[in-house]
């Protein structure tokens, strides 16, 4: 059982283990204020709303999430439903969390470990994890599940 000590110190260390990649998003972040982008706090992250550089969707960069949408309260199709066909969707904040969290694990080894895994695709663990999260509320690391 952790403490509020433990969590807070598991937080600043998950942070500045994500710092690298936190820094890239908010570089990439800043660069569409003046695009129309909207900024707020949301799942354990600083959210660029109305993100115009790719058509749909959210990407996670340490703790900033870039989404194209208003609001991480829009559901979206599971990776397998997108694949396969169905319509079980997620809250898109909640997958994207999972992602900050993977983050805040592995900081700089993220993305190498993501693309290694598959990229952005139904087969990738990392993706299969945070589908897992946003479904459950549990089970957002990609190893051993």
């Amino acid at each position: 059982m952790t403490t509020r000590w433990t969590q807070g110190a598991l937080f600043v260390l998950g942070s500045l283990w994500a710092l690298p990649m936190t820094a890239l998003g908010l570089a990439l972040g800043a660069g569409t204020l003046l695009l129309g982008a909207r900024v707020s706090i949301s799942d354990g992250a600083l959210v660029f709303s109305r993100f115009r550089f790719f058509s749909k969707g959210a990407l996670t960069l340490g703790q900033v999430i870039l989404h194209t949408g208003q609001s991480l309260d829009e559901p979206t199709l599971t990776y397998h439903c997108a694949a396969f066909g169905g319509d079980e969707c997620v809250r898109i904040g909640s997958h994207e969390r999972a992602h900050v969290y993977q983050t805040m694990a592995l900081g700089v080894l993220f993305l190498p470990l993501y693309f290694l895994h598959g990229g952005i695709s139904h087969k990738n663990r990392f993706e299969q994890a945070a589908d897992r999260y946003a479904r459950t509320g549990s089970g957002w690391w990609p190893y051993g599940q």
